[in-house]
């Protein structure tokens, strides 16, 4: 959609009155490195045009109004300043709602209510992070209508927050990060233990990023997510018995195939096996591109998926048959699943002469195996919040 359309969707909503400030914000794909954001290692995502628009216009009073495009069955949902908390009747506002719980937290409270139009061309559960673009698009727009003293790493630290602390969702850093800090043509090399990060390019040459959507929903991914992350930290415990390590991505490969009887549960040690081989990978990729070696990268995003499937377990039929299709095909450089897993997207590299070929016949393999057509999106890489 246009600003234009845009914004005369809002004064249908909200009304006549002062021109919204019009504001853009990406989603995400991690091309490597997954699992292990919260384990404190390296993870190798970048920011999508695909993303999520936010029109907003500040009130005099506290009144919060809310309406999005994407649910419009809903109509405009009401809050105030004064009553910011959760509740499941607050559905997709609960994650602006947190962004206020947020900043709350860290003493900024707004001088006054606003109105909302959200708009998001991201699927919601396709692992493509809509949550963290709203987010981050929520809190672009109050920083510059409020004039916030707001940098782009504290909104993305911002955004984890209100996952945590008002969603209660218990997830790392990576989506809001790259989402924050994307640029375009790059992905952002983010050591997620330390927050320190720089940017890769990332010189795609004849090949494009072609993102595969199973379309279906992640239903496993929050519960399951949880458990990985307890079987992580069972695995920690038992290491750190006998290596001074902070977290699993402080363990070299080395260290641990010496070590990895030291875990007692198998199950666990499947879990840290996956996270120690997929942050040596993951520094391995951010190599392969610095140095234009699209084929290697492509192997390795290959090996991340075999981890995820066979050592993580958190693939599923869906994902599987896109990626084994996928690699099938003339063209393709690279394929694997992204995101929490159970449902939602894979990424491959793929040569532009065979993107037509590649979705035709992996659209056929898969609805001829799994029942239902998956979507295809060929991605680019977009920059940070934005305002139009």
């Amino acid at each position: 959609m246009t600003t234009t359309e845009l914004t005369n969707a809002f004064y249908t909503a909200f009304g006549p009155g002062r021109a919204p400030r019009c504001f853009f914000a990406g989603g995400r794909v991690n091309l490597i490195g997954e699992h292990v954001d919260y384990n404190g290692g390296h993870v190798l995502p970048c920011a999508l045009t695909m993303g999520t628009w936010g029109l907003l216009r500040r009130r005099t009073d506290d009144r919060l109004r809310f309406y999005s495009l994407n649910f419009p069955q809903l109509g405009v949902l009401e809050g105030t300043l004064s009553a910011v908390r959760f509740q499941e009747r607050n559905q997709w506002t609960n994650y602006v709602l947190g962004m206020l719980f947020a900043l709350e937290e860290r003493g900024i409270r707004l001088s006054s209510g606003f109105e909302l139009l959200i708009y998001g061309n991201i699927p919601n559960g396709s692992g493509l992070s809509s949550s963290a673009s709203l987010e981050v698009v929520a809190g672009a727009a109050l920083r510059a209508c409020y004039d916030l003293d707001v940098t782009d790493v504290e909104l993305a630290l911002l955004g984890q927050r209100a996952e945590n602390g008002f969603i209660g969702l218990n997830s790392g850093i990576m989506d809001q990060f790259s989402i924050a800090l994307g640029r375009e043509e790059s992905a952002v090399f983010l050591n997620t233990g330390t927050l320190s990060y720089e940017y890769v390019p990332v010189a795609l040459g004849d090949n494009v990023i072609l993102i595969m959507n199973t379309c279906k929903r992640r239903t496993l991914a929050d519960s399951k997510y949880n458990e990985r992350r307890a079987e992580c930290e069972e695995a920690l415990k038992d290491l750190q018995r006998v290596l001074p390590v902070k977290d699993l991505a402080g363990v070299g490969l080395r260290a641990f195939e010496e070590n990895k009887h030291h875990i007692q549960n198998p199950v666990a040690r499947d879990r840290a096996e996956h996270v120690v081989y997929e942050c040596a990978r993951t520094i391995q990729a951010c190599q392969k591109l610095r140095s234009g070696d699209l084929v290697s990268f492509g192997r390795l995003m290959n090996a991340s998926h075999d981890s995820l499937r066979d050592l993580y377990a958190v693939s599923c039929k869906e994902l599987d048959t896109l990626v084994s299709e996928a690699r099938r095909c003339p063209g393709v450089l690279g394929a694997r699943m992204t995101g929490a897993g159970f449902g939602g997207c894979a990424v491959a590299i793929v040569n532009k002469r065979n993107v037509e070929a590649v979705m035709d016949a992996v659209g056929r393999a898969y609805e001829e195996k799994i029942g239902h057509p998956c979507a295809f999106y060929v991605a680019g890489i977009g920059g940070g919040p934005r305002e139009l």
